[in-house]
């Protein structure tokens, strides 16, 4: 039985490293990864000028097999997905049903907004932390409460994806991508 999908969020003015890291590193674990674009066109430009074609748009997938949900920061990229309505109730129904969220750099303010880091742990790009509602800022690299994981920004880009590794498959799993990307420590 496959553990379901990974679905990563792509909006013009993505954080490059971010987003591809998360992408390259959930695939080198075997893990199912689909590429969403929240804006019209699945052709999305990040925030360096690098352009991606994604795999679908969201108004066109029903998410039912979501094993994760992953959101990049970069800006303005991070605030259209914050802007997205389809993806407000998307990131409200995978909490309710107790299955993980991922937000880097700019894009934990997403769940902040939502109220869905109340009482958690949680860390983002310096100067995003005020729109953590009523979670513990902890300005880590990496923080990982219960099903969310957050990342403070494109320097964490990989310890980020491999704590999506590790979550969806485990310790032993994330040593090995780790050790076949030559990441020793």
């Amino acid at each position: 039985m496959s553990m379901g999908t990974v679905y990563v969020f792509f909006a013009d003015g993505f954080e490059e490293m971010e987003a591809f890291a998360a992408v390259d590193i959930l695939k080198r674990a075997g893990v199912s990864v689909s590429m969403i674009s929240v804006t019209p066109d699945e052709i999305v430009k990040g925030a360096h000028g690098i352009s991606v074609l994604c795999d679908k748009n969201i108004a066109n997938v029903d998410f039912y097999d979501a094993a994760l949900l992953v959101l990049p920061g970069g800006l303005p990229g991070a605030e259209t997905l914050n802007a997205c309505e389809d993806l407000q109730r998307l990131l409200k129904k995978q909490v309710e049903l107790n299955k993980p969220v991922a937000a880097i750099c700019a894009a934990p303010m997403v769940l902040g907004n939502l109220g869905l880091l109340k009482g958690k742990k949680a860390t983002c790009y310096p100067g995003f932390e005020k729109y953590l509602e009523g979670a513990e800022y902890t300005a880590a690299m990496v923080e990982k409460d219960g099903n969310f994981i957050t990342g403070k920004g494109p320097g964490a880009a990989m310890e980020f994806a491999l704590a999506l590794v590790e979550h969806l498959c485990g310790k032993e799993k994330m040593k090995e991508v780790k050790s076949a990307m030559c990441l020793t420590k």
